[in-house]
C-alpha cells in the first residue's frame, strides 16, 4: 500500500514539473519575424508619407494628422499608452520648442504606446524613431518617405510584434515603450524632451533602440542594399555591441557597417538622432540607419523609391535587439562612459 503512494505522489510532482516546463517554454525570436509584414509596411507608409499629411512638420496638422493615424492603429491592435499617462500622448508647449532655437513651432507631442514586461516590467527598453518632417517649403510637399517615415512605420510593425507575442503568452520580460518623438528635424526636440521628462525613470530604462532611415541605399551601398549601418551599439555598453553582433549572426540578417561609428566622424550621426538624448543620460544607446541619399531633405524623398525589402529585414533586425535585450537575463551592463 505504502509503496503505491509513494509512486502516486510521485507521479504528481512529476506532472506538475512537466507541466511548468511546458509553460515557461522559451520561444525563439524568429517565430515572430513573419509578422513584421511588407505589405502592412507599405500599406502604412502610403499613409504617413502621402501629400494629405503636408510634410508633418512639427505642431502642423498634418503632423497631428499622422499621429492620430499611429494612435488608431495601436488601438486597432490592442496596444495602449503606458502606465501613469493619461493618453498616447506627451504634450510639449510651443514654449519649449521657441526656447531652444528660437523658432516659430506650435505646441506637439510625443506619442507613445507601451507592452508591459511579464517579469521585469519597472525595467525599460526603449524602442525610438521621429515621426516628424520638414513639411512645405516653395510650395512642395516634403514627404520624407525615407527620413523618417521608414522608421516611423517599422516602429508601428515591431509594437505590434511585441504586442503579438505578449497575447500568445510569450511577452517580453521587460517593459517596451515604443516612442514616435517629435521635433527631430528642429533639434531633437522630442527626444531631449522626454529624457527632461522621463515617464520612467531613467535609472530604470535598459536602452534605447533607435530607427531613422532605414528603407533606401546609399552611395556606397550601389549594388545592394543588403546592410545597414550600426552607430553607438560599443559606446556605453559592451553588452549591447554583442547583442548587435550575435543576433545579426544568428539570424544572418544584413553585412553590419561601422562606417559612421567613429566619434571622430565629421557627419558626427551619432549626435545628430534622438537616441542621443538617451546616451548622453548614460543609457545604452543602438541608432539603425541606412545613410543619406540624393533624396535626403529634398521632395522627391518618396514613397515611390523605397526598397520594402531592405525595410523589411532591417524592421526584423532592430526587432531582434529589442526582442533579446528586453529578455535577457540580466540588464545590459554599462561598462563604458561617452566621452565625447
Amino acid at each position: 500500500m505504502k509503496k503505491i503512494v509513494v509512486v502516486f505522489l510521485l507521479s504528481i510532482v512529476f506532472a506538475s514539473c512537466s507541466s511548468k516546463k511546458v509553460s515557461t517554454t522559451v520561444v525563439d525570436t524568429s517565430a515572430y519575424f513573419s509578422t513584421i509584414s511588407t505589405e502592412r509596411l507599405k500599406s502604412h507608409l502610403t499613409v504617413i508619407a502621402s501629400d494629405e499629411m503636408e510634410g508633418r512638420e512639427t505642431g502642423s496638422e498634418g503632423q497631428k494628422k499622422a499621429g492620430r493615424y499611429i494612435i488608431d492603429f495601436y488601438k486597432k491592435q490592442g496596444i495602449g499608452f503606458p502606465k501613469g499617462a493619461t493618453s498616447y500622448y506627451q504634450s510639449i508647449p510651443a514654449v519649449y520648442l521657441n526656447a531652444k532655437r528660437n523658432e516659430n513651432l506650435s505646441d506637439s507631442e510625443n506619442i507613445w504606446a507601451f507592452i508591459e514586461g511579464s517579469e521585469k516590467p519597472e525595467e525599460i527598453v526603449v524602442v525610438s524613431a521621429h515621426y516628424d518632417h520638414i513639411g512645405i517649403k516653395g510650395g512642395k510637399v516634403f514627404n520624407g518617405a525615407d527620413d523618417d517615415g521608414s522608421g516611423t512605420v517599422a516602429l508601428m510593425e515591431i509594437a505590434a510584434t511585441f504586442q503579438k507575442a505578449k497575447n500568445e503568452g510569450h511577452g517580453p520580460k521587460r517593459s517596451i515603450l515604443i516612442l514616435h518623438v517629435t521635433g527631430e528635424e528642429h533639434g531633437l526636440h522630442g527626444s531631449r524632451f522626454y529624457a527632461e521628462n522621463p515617464l520612467f525613470p531613467l535609472t530604470n530604462t535598459v536602452a534605447d533602440v533607435n530607427i531613422d532611415m532605414i528603407g533606401r541605399r546609399d552611395k556606397f551601398h550601389e549594388d545592394s542594399n543588403n546592410y545597414v549601418y550600426l552607430i553607438g551599439s560599443d559606446y556605453l555598453s559592451t553588452d549591447l555591441y554583442t547583442i548587435c553582433e550575435d543576433v545579426n549572426k544568428k539570424y544572418n540578417f544584413l553585412t553590419i557597417d561601422y562606417k559612421y561609428n567613429d566619434k571622430k566622424d565629421p557627419n558626427r550621426y551619432y549626435y545628430r538622432s534622438d537616441h542621443y538624448n538617451f546616451a548622453k543620460n548614460g543609457i545604452p544607446a543602438v541608432f539603425l540607419f541606412n545613410g543619406t541619399h540624393e533624396d535626403y531633405h529634398k521632395a522627391t524623398d518618396e514613397v515611390s523609391k523605397i526598397e520594402f525589402d531592405a525595410l523589411t529585414t532591417r524592421t526584423k533586425f532592430a526587432f531582434a535587439i529589442a526582442w533579446e535585450i528586453a529578455n535577457r537575463a540580466n540588464r545590459l551592463v554599462v561598462d563604458k562612459t561617452d566621452e565625447n
